[in-house]
């Protein structure tokens, strides 16, 4: 079963996601305001799929922080900022 969420934003509109959308900002809203990195939650795209969530209004932040490792570098943590209500879930797992 494919994820989809359904939000009310603080104006009052509602907007759906589905599929990769629907479960990075399932993810967003499950890690709080301590955020998600890709290091912890290691997944394929973050960043496009944040990207769409950008473009469809909400605002979520990045900040990078530093790594060491055998690969040092940095990673980013998002945070969802827009406050929103979810009205409905599907496939959440």
């Amino acid at each position: 079963m494919t994820d989809k969420i359904r939000i009310k934003l603080p104006d009052g509109s509602l907007q759906t996601f589905a599929g990769r959308e629907a479960w990075t900002l399932r993810h967003l809203v499950n890690a709080g305001p301590q955020g998600l990195t890709t290091i912890d939650h290691p997944a394929p795209r973050w960043s496009h799929y944040v990207y769409k969530l950008r473009r469809a209004g909400l605002s979520i932040s990045t900040d990078y922080e530093a790594h060491k490792g055998d690969f040092p570098g940095s990673h980013g943590r998002y945070r969802l900022e827009t406050a929103i209500e979810i009205v409905s879930m599907e496939g959440a797992s």
